[in-house]
């Protein structure tokens, strides 16, 4: 159990971060990884999956709304 319990403070470390590549290089890692079943990998994943999920919703969002931020008038300013 040593083992899943260092995977996890990654998993915790890198969503902390909230750095995509990383979480990516992660999920990588964690698909390679023999020492852990495949049970854990996938629940190891699953929190990564949805960290980058909400940071690319929320770039998303934050790029329309400085999108119209800068065209109020009609016409980038």
């Amino acid at each position: 159990m040593a083992h899943l319990d260092e995977v996890t403070a990654r998993v915790d470390a890198c969503i902390s971060e909230n750095v995509i590549e990383q979480m990516n290089e992660l999920l990588i890692a964690l698909s390679d990884d023999a020492e852990l079943a495949r049970e854990d990998r996938y629940t190891q994943q699953q929190p990564l999956r949805t960290a980058i999920a909400h940071k690319g919703h929320h770039q998303k969002e934050e790029a329309e709304h400085r999108r119209e931020a800068l065209t109020k008038s009609g016409t980038i300013l």
